[in-house]
C-alpha cells in the first residue's frame, strides 16, 4: 500500500554540529518529533556516564535519533536517484518505502530509559520492548500520529524495528553492522568526546551504498570507505565506550540502584524518604506511563535526596556517584581470577561491604562478525558488489577486515574503592592494604594507569 502523507510547504531544518542540517519535509515527521514521548529523549544522555571522563559528552538520544533520521533520508535519496525501480522484483529502490524507513530511523531510540542499559540491568527492562509499546499503544501521542498515516503503520514501522518487515533494504537501513544507527553514533560520540577514532568518510559511504534485492551492498570502488569505518568503530569501543573509568561510574550507579531496591525491599524502610518514580520497578510492576516517567534528572534528583539518607552505603554510593569518586579497576584473566575472592575479603575486612564496593566488569565486542547461519544471532554481513554484479563477503577480500573478522576485543576488570590502593591508608590498616596491595603490586592483576 502506499501511503501519501502531507509534505509541509517550506522545508524544515535543525541545525546540527554533525550534519550541518537535519532536513525535514514530512508532518509527520515533524509532529513525531514534537511529541512528548520524543522530547523525553532530550533528557536522556547518549552516553550515560562516558561525560565523568569525556567531559564533552553531554549529548542526548534526541539529538542521536535526529541523527540516524537524517543519514537515512540520505540514503533514500541516493537511492532514488541512482537506484529506482524500474518493474516489480528488480531489487532496486521503491520509494514508497521512503516514509516507514524514516519513521523507524526516528523512533529506533525511543524506549531508552534513564541510564538506560545500567536501569535495564537492575529492573530487568527491556528498551527495544519498551519502543515497540510506544508505538503500538493507542495511548500514545506517537501512535495516534503513525495511525493517521494508515491504521496498519504504526505496526509497518515496529516491524522495521523489529527486523520483520519485509524490506531487507529497509531493515538493513536502520540496523545491520553498517546502518544509519552506528554511523550518527560514531561520529556524533567522536565530536561530542573530542576524540578522532570515530571519525571516518560518511559522504563517500553512502555515495557506494547500493540496493539489491537481499538488502544493501557495497561497491566495490569504495571498499576502502567501509574498511576505514569498521576500523573506527573498533576503536571507538577500545577507546571511548568500553574506558575503565567509565565503566567505574557505571559500576558506581549499578550499586547504587542495587542498594536502593533492596533497602526498599525490608520492612522498616523510611517510607517517608521512598523515591516515589522508582517504587514501580522496585516492585516490578511498572507501566509505560512509570517508564515515560524517568529520565536522567529524575534519577539525579533522587541520588541528591540520597546523601541525606540514615544508610552509610547508600549516601556514600550517592556522594561518589554526583561527585565522580569511580570505583577503581585492575584488569583479570582466567589465570589470575582466583585472586578476586581473598581481595574481597580484604576489602570486606577494611570496612566495606564487598556486595556494594566490588564488582566484576566485562566490556567486549566484536567489531566485525562474518554471517554465520548457525550462530545465535546471526549478523547481516556486508557485502562488496563487483562491477560484474558479484556479492563478496567483505572479509573475504579485505586484509584488514579480516585480521579482526570474529575476534572479540575488550576486557574483565575488577572494580574497588579507590581507597585500598592509596598508600595514605597503609598507616590505618597496614596489613590488609599492603596484602591487596600486593595482587595489584606483584604484576598478577594489571592496574589502569589512568583510573583517577
Amino acid at each position: 500500500m502506499t501511503y501519501a502523507p502531507q509534505k509541509l510547504t517550506r522545508e524544515k531544518v535543525f541545525r546540527d554540529p554533525v550534519h550541518n542540517y537535519i532536513r525535514v519535509d514530512y508532518q509527520v515527521i515533524l509532529d513525531l518529533i514534537d511529541t512528548p514521548e520524543f522530547q523525553r529523549l532530550r533528557r536522556i544522555k547518549q552516553l550515560g556516564t562516558t561525560s565523568s571522563v569525556f567531559q564533552g559528552a553531554e549529548h542526548s538520544r534526541f539529538t542521536h535519533s535526529l541523527g540516524v533520521y537524517e543519514i537515512t533520508r540520505q540514503i533514500c535519496d541516493q537511492f532514488q536517484i541512482n537506484y529506482p525501480t524500474k518493474q516489480p522484483g528488480d531489487g532496486l529502490w521503491n520509494d514508497n518505502e521512503r516514509l516507514v524507513a524514516l519513521c523507524a530511523a526516528l523512533l529506533h531510540d525511543i524506549g531508552h530509559g534513564a541510564y538506560s542499559h545500567t536501569f535495564e540491568h537492575i529492573f530487568d527492562t527491556d528498551h527495544e520492548s519498551i519502543t515497540r509499546q510506544i508505538i503500538m499503544t493507542p495511548e500514545t501521542k506517537v501512535n495516534q500520529i503513525l495511525s493517521q498515516v494508515a491504521p496498519d503503520f504504526p505496526a509497518k514501522v515496529a516491524s522495521v524495528i523489529d527486523h520483520t518487515y519485509p524490506n531487507p533494504q529497509v531493515v538493513q537501513m536502520i540496523s545491520s553492522q553498517i546502518d544509519a544507527d552506528r554511523m550518527d553514533y560514531l561520529l556524533r560520540d567522536a565530536y561530542n568526546t573530542g576524540t578522532k577514532y570515530g571519525e571516518f568518510d560518511l559522504t563517500r559511504v553512502l555515495r557506494v551504498m547500493r540496493p539489491y534485492a537481499n538488502g544493501i551492498a557495497f561497491l566495490a570502488n569504495g571498499m576502502h570507505a567501509v574498511e576505514d569505518y569498521i576500523v573506527s568503530r573498533f576503536q571507538m569501543y577500545q577507546q571511548v565506550y568500553f574506558h575503565p573509568v567509565s565503566r567505574g561510574m557505571e559500576v558506581v550507579l549499578q550499586k547504587l540502584l542495587q542498594r536502593a531496591k533492596f533497602l526498599y525491599e525490608q520492612p522498616d524502610h523510611h517510607q517517608s524518604l521512598a523515591p516515589q518514580l522508582l517504587i514501580p520497578f522496585f516492585e516490578h510492576d511498572f507501566t509505560l506511563r512509570d517508564y515515560l516517567k524517568l529520565d536522567d534528572g529524575v534519577l539525579n534528583t533522587y541520588f541528591i535526596y540520597w546523601l541525606d539518607y540514615p544508610d552509610t552505603v547508600l549516601n556514600d554510593l550517592a556522594d561518589r556517584f554526583l561527585s565522580r569518586r569511580p570505583l577503581k579497576s585492575v584488569k583479570f584473566n582466567p589465570s589470575t581470577e582466583d585472586c578476586l575472592p581473598e581481595m574481597r575479603a580484604l576489602t570486606e575486612q577494611a570496612g566495606y561491604n564487598a556486595t556494594y564496593y566490588t564488582a566484576v566488569n566485562n566490556s567486549f565486542d566484536l567489531p566485525y562478525d562474518a554471517y554465520d547461519p548457525s550462530a545465535k544471532s546471526p549478523k547481516t554481513q556486508i557485502e562488496i558488489i563487483q562491477s560484474d554484479g558479484q556479492l563478496n563477503e567483505l572479509s573475504s577480500i579485505s586484509n584488514l577486515v579480516a585480521a579482526i573478522s570474529g575476534k572479540f576485543s575488550g576486557d574483565e576488570r575488577f572494580y574497588f574503592p579507590k581507597e585500598m590502593s592509596d598508600t595514605a591508608n597503609l598507616e590505618v590498616f597496614a596489613p590488609i592494604y599492603q596484602q591487596f596491595n600486593s595482587y595489584i603490586n606483584n604484576g598478577a592483576i594489571q592496574a589502569h594507569p589512568h583510573n583517577q
